[in-house]
């Protein structure tokens, strides 16, 4: 009984071992980025960010096209519709509020929308309040929480390339921002590993 419990515990505390611990991240004072934009890919008001869009959640698969628009400080809109102009989904993100202004019936599930705002208010938010700071190869990574869920975002030479959610230590959600020109992400990826969910982005 007693060997049962000590390895009920060892294998608790490996399972939930810490995230930075797991990948041998080196805290470093946190920097300057405490008072930068981490992400300023979606962050100017006079553009419309649009891109070809395919979502894969469960076993739909959903295509057309997908529109981030910063309107104000903390305000942004994201759109997700068909090419033809119909929408699929319409949120509101403005401070800590969210808002669904419309979504497609067969995406109308509470689980859904919870995932798709966790990963939307990451993808765009632009300054969340950083709690760790950790030097990993030539990256500086920092930890933040958005929705009580934590973040860490890996940045090199001060430019953000991806975002990790982590759950009980473990990578749960990757966004992930590929070829980069001027400010401007022209593909990326949001992908869940633990459910058949991903979002695939290709700037027009």
């Amino acid at each position: 009984m007693r060997i049962l419990l000590t390895s009920l515990v060892l294998f608790f505390l490996t399972g939930c071992a810490y995230y930075p611990k797991r990948n041998n991240f080196k805290a470093i004072s946190i920097p300057v980025y405490q008072q930068k934009h981490l992400n300023h890919y979606f962050s100017d008001t006079t553009k419309d960010y649009v891109y070809k869009a395919k979502i894969e959640a469960f076993d739909k698969t959903f295509g057309g096209l997908f529109i981030i628009k910063k309107i104000d400080l903390n305000h942004h809109r994201v759109v997700f519709s068909t090419e033809m102009g119909n929408t699929i989904f319409d949120f509101t993100f403005q401070q800590d509020e969210f808002k669904v202004n419309r979504i497609l019936e067969e995406m109308d599930k509470k689980i859904l929308i919870t995932i798709l705002k966790q990963d939307l208010q990451a993808l765009i938010i632009e300054n969340p309040f950083i709690t760790e700071a950790y030097s990993f190869e030539d990256k500086v990574v920092v930890e933040s929480e958005i929705l009580s869920k934590k973040h860490y975002f890996y940045l090199q030479d001060m430019q953000l390339q991806k975002i990790v959610r982590v759950k009980n230590g473990k990578p749960n959600v990757t966004l992930e921002f590929n070829d980069i020109e001027e400010r401007q992400v022209e593909n990326l990826e949001i992908t869940h590993q633990n459910i058949k969910l991903k979002i695939s982005l290709s700037a027009i």
